[in-house]
């Protein structure tokens, strides 16, 4: 295997774990998550948001972010269907996945790590899961569709190769 093909193999692997990541959350966590109490639904969002922040998560969460873009100027001399999509990966990832987490999804992670369960009323136990979770979700459905595509497009760029 030539070095240029193992970039694009690791890539489209990292970019298919996240996909599964966010794609797992969306049709089965965030179901059982609905289900708690205020209470527990805050206590196990706070866990969740604190513990992903873990070097395996980083790894794959950054590693597609920089090799899909060194894939894709690779494929530039080598395949140009191939660079064409991988193209489209690092834009949709780029955007899609990193753009959204750190617009979006962070700082209502952040905004979540802050609220303190011990001095809150049950109304503003209510009130924030009401202003964190519907967000939350819905930019999470929003990254889940992203990886889907770019790993799609990941996948794509590896059948061109292979054709070659």
């Amino acid at each position: 295997m030539k070095f240029p093909d193992a970039i694009l193999l690791v890539a489209t692997t990292l970019t298919a774990l996240m996909a599964g990541l966010f794609f797992a959350y969306s049709v089965s966590v965030y179901l059982g998550l609905q289900k708690l109490s205020d209470i527990e639904y805050i206590k196990a969002m706070q866990s969740i948001n604190r513990e992903i922040q873990n070097p395996l998560f980083f790894s794959c969460f950054f590693g597609a972010l920089l090799l899909l873009p060194w894939a894709c100027i690779q494929q530039y001399s080598l395949n140009k269907s191939a660079f064409l999509v991988l193209l489209a990966a690092s834009v949709v990832y780029g955007i899609g996945v990193f753009g959204v987490t750190i617009v979006a999804n962070v700082p209502l992670n952040n905004q979540l790590d802050a609220f303190s369960l011990s001095t809150a009323s049950s109304e503003q136990i209510h009130t924030q899961r009401s202003l964190f979770e519907g967000r939350w979700n819905i930019w999470n459905h929003v990254r889940t569709v992203a990886s889907v595509v770019a790993v799609m497009a990941a996948i794509g760029a590896c059948l061109v190769r292979k054709g070659n």
